[in-house]
């Protein structure tokens, strides 16, 4: 087995816990893993004047692979998202979120077993945005108003949603591809096409294009978002792979989180031509950070998803089927899951549940 070196974020909030408890399945697996650990975060600001060091960039630059914990990002004000910021400097632009029915999990359904690929580059996610009563949002409300674009009201905020020939060909081609790889058999494209004919217009002509180039293989079919939203709550088994906008993909990766038993276990990665970065789906939690009681499911499962990505597929299963085992035998879960197996037990920690889960792969 190889040595790999994984730069490793363990973020802020629940973060250090998860992240720990990764580090412990991970090496019980067997992979033979060197961290190298760098530092992303509001805890970063002090030292280095920014919450994401150009240092902590380079590691993941120089390693091609790294696993993060998560990042807090202030909302409305401060810093913008550290995630976002990665993603756009390393040029990670897939979003892989697999949605996947775990035993005991609580899940509303069962058998559900989609993957999201969601764009990571553009769309509103690209942050261009204008300030209420700045000189830069009046001038481009004067330019609308001259263009013919309707009237926007002069105390507004502006953002602007930029989408791409290039970038939709590159993530609705990588579904594709992945359905492919994994013998699945359809791709399901989401958008607002009806409403929005120029950027959701352009992603679905091109995502009609590249399915033209999969005919006979892969099947096709698109949705608009709000009836994709319904479609999932009343049937998820009904989607297989699922490709998506930047905004879309992130919100309904959620609604899809919380059908199969919520975000604790959501696993998620960041592809890119260079490097790759694996990551819980969820956020850091800061109120119950430091208690030793978060769920580290979702980024034991990232893991999961980081070793078959560096080739260790043995060990990825032994990850899975340990949380599979743990969950099925309901004895040792965290609070956020709710129990299907009738157990009256107290929930576990998060310590706890990744002793659990080692002391399973080393039965």
């Amino acid at each position: 087995m190889a040595q790999h070196t994984v730069a490793l974020i363990p973020g802020d909030g629940i973060g250090l816990e998860t992240s720990t408890a990764m580090r412990r399945v991970v090496e019980a697996s067997g992979a033979d893993i060197e961290w190298e650990v760098v530092e992303a975060g509001a805890h970063t600001i002090d030292e280095c004047g920014t919450p994401l060091p150009e240092s902590t960039i380079e590691a993941v630059r120089r390693n091609k692979v790294a696993i993060k914990g998560p990042v807090s990002t202030p909302v409305g004000k401060g810093f913008r998202s550290v995630n976002v910021a990665l993603r756009q400097r390393l040029d990670l632009y897939a979003c892989l979120r697999p949605v996947l029915s775990l035993p005991g999990a609580g899940g509303r359904y069962e058998g559900v077993d989609l993957v999201i690929v969601r764009e990571n580059s553009e769309d509103l996610y690209a942050g261009i945005e204008f300030e209420e009563g700045s000189a830069e949002t009046a001038e481009l409300i004067s330019f609308c108003e001259r263009a013919g674009a309707g009237a926007i009201r002069p105390d507004s905020g502006i953002s602007i949603k930029p989408v791409s020939v290039t970038a939709t060909r590159n993530i609705v081609r990588y579904a594709f591809d992945y359905a492919v790889k994994h013998g699945r058999s359809k791709v399901t494209a989401v958008h607002k096409a009806n409403i929005m004919k120029h950027t959701d217009g352009l992603f679905l002509r091109v995502a009609r294009e590249v399915a033209e180039e999969y005919a006979g293989r892969i099947g096709f079919e698109d949705r608009i978002i709000d009836a994709f939203c319904m479609n999932m709550v009343i049937d998820p088994t009904q989607f297989d792979v699922v490709v998506f906008p930047n905004l879309y993909g992130d919100i309904a990766s959620d609604l899809g989180a919380g059908l199969v038993g919520g975000l604790g276990i959501a696993p998620g990665a960041n592809i890119g031509s260079e490097c790759a970065v694996f990551e819980a789906v969820h956020g850091s939690a800061p109120d119950i950070a430091g208690k030793n009681i978060a769920n580290p499911t979702a980024e034991i499962l990232s893991a999961a998803m980081m070793l078959d990505h560096l080739g260790e597929p043995a060990c990825a299963a032994r990850i899975r089927d340990a949380v599979r085992a743990v969950y099925g035998a309901g004895r040792v879960l965290t609070a956020d899951i709710r129990r299907t197996t009738g157990s009256t037990r107290a929930a576990a920690g998060c310590s706890e549940f990744a002793d659990a889960l080692i002391a399973e792969m080393t039965a």
